[in-house]
């Protein structure tokens, strides 16, 4: 009987405690206002938009990689096997369209002698993040010497 009779008391005493004058039940925390959601979409919001920019802004920088690797590798193949100037210029200008890159053509710079070629090309990709217009621009080149 006295443990039914503590248990009462201390039901009692959590009533007293979370409960107003009326007997209902007052909330425990008053100080929560939802500033914590506020914060939380917030965020959601930068996160979501920094995924959106690199998405826009990453495919321009992997394109620009893998077009001056293109024209390491013509470089080296060119000396080799005495390209011409244009037979270069051509092969570069089907990887610029192959990866998109905004370039014309006629700005693909080739240099081609007996003993060094050298690629050279300058090109802006305007990327567009809703917010703001940016333009990256990227001059990538390439040099290969002869071994004789």
């Amino acid at each position: 009987m006295h443990a039914l009779f503590s248990r009462c008391r201390c039901r009692e005493r959590l009533l007293a405690v979370h409960s107003n004058s009326r007997g209902r039940f007052a909330p425990t925390s008053r100080s929560q206002r939802g500033g914590g959601t506020i914060k939380a979409i917030l965020w959601t919001v930068i996160l979501c938009y920094g995924a959106f920019v690199a998405y826009r802004i990453i495919p321009a920088y992997v394109a620009e990689y893998q077009l001056s690797d293109k024209m390491q590798e013509t470089a080296r193949f060119g000396i080799v096997n005495h390209y011409s100037e244009d037979q270069i210029r051509d092969t570069i200008y089907k990887t610029v369209q192959d990866l998109e890159i905004p370039a014309k053509k006629e700005a693909i710079k080739v240099t081609s002698t007996q003993s060094v070629v050298r690629i050279s090309l300058e090109y802006s990709v305007p990327v567009d993040l809703l917010v703001y217009h940016l333009d990256l621009h990227f001059e990538p080149t390439s040099e290969n010497k002869s071994l004789t």
